[in-house]
């Protein structure tokens, strides 16, 4: 049973399913959440499962991982987000990987199916459920309403931090449920409307795209779209969404879709993975507005 063990643990680190393991370690280190129990929890776990290697491949480790996460979400019922949901059933699914002896391949397995089910459900409530959204009212007032789309709404969507401002104010609710006879109008140029036409479309299309290559049953070289389609959605879409743990996990869970000789596809992961950590930490866009706004 030793040199089984050992040989599973081999088998694991020579495949990408160990780089995988550890990436999902580093999510839960950069953004732990939770409240302070479950948070210094998650980090002490996350730190031992990465600086020791018999505790990266350890099943209670992520059993504990999986509980803690799925506590986490009952602490913040009903309104946790949904990587948090999301996160509890991955690390449930590593551990299960683990105590089996075709662990990578059911990883593969699992990775893949929940993101189907991400991507389908999300097709679902945008496409069916949220009519607010493919009519293009959802970003138009997350693009205005939200500080951490501000830089992108002046840099692409041509408005300026007084419009913002403006704009703002005539979206605040009236007090206690009261009505304006003459409701102020928005501030909308057409370079904005533009920005959230094609951040709505182009979001949507992009998700139904990887929900498709995730779903059918794409053979030989051109189940290489998998990774392209993954790929292009996460690094074009945490560029701009507040929400890295998100997009580090659905890189984790694309990279586990890597076989041992795909590790062309496994480099390009992980590269996506510190890019969108550059991405959120460094503020490109209010970089790059005070570059375009420069006299020149």
């Amino acid at each position: 049973m030793m040199w089984a063990a050992r040989m599973s643990e081999r088998t694991w680190e020579s495949a990408p399913a160990g780089l995988v393991l550890r990436l999902t370690l580093v999510d839960l280190l950069l953004r732990p959440g939770g409240s302070w129990a479950v948070r210094s929890s998650l980090l002490a776990l996350a730190a031992l499962g990465i600086l020791v290697p018999k505790a990266l491949h350890s099943p209670p480790l992520w059993l504990a991982l999986a509980g803690l996460t799925g506590w986490r979400v009952i602490e913040s019922w009903p309104l946790a987000d949904n990587h948090a949901y999301l996160l509890s059933y991955w690390c449930l699914a590593v551990a299960i990987a683990l105590l089996i002896s075709e662990g990578a391949e059911t990883l593969r397995r699992s990775a893949r199916w929940l993101l189907v089910a991400v991507f389908g459900l999300t097709l679902l409530w945008k496409g069916l459920l949220a009519p607010e959204y493919l009519d293009g009212r959802f970003f138009r007032v997350t693009l205005l309403k939200d500080d951490r789309f501000s830089q992108a709404s002046q840099l692409v969507g041509g408005l300026t931090p007084e419009e913002i401002r403006l704009n703002r104010e005539a979206l605040r609710p009236p007090p206690d449920g009261a009505q304006l006879l003459e409701p102020p109008d928005l501030v909308e140029p057409p370079t904005f409307l533009r920005f959230a036409r094609a951040a709505t479309w182009g979001t949507f299309l992009m998700e139904a795209t990887v929900a498709a290559a995730f779903l059918l049953p794409l053979p030989g070289r051109v189940a290489a779209a998998r990774h392209v389609a993954l790929l292009l959605f996460c690094t074009l879409t945490y560029a701009f969404a507040p929400v890295a743990g998100f997009g580090w996990l659905l890189l984790a869970m694309g990279m586990a879709q890597c076989r041992p000789q795909e590790r062309r596809w496994e480099l390009c992961y992980a590269v996506a993975f510190f890019l969108v950590l550059f991405l959120v930490e460094i503020p490109w866009a209010r970089l790059a507005l005070q570059w375009v706004r420069a006299p020149t």
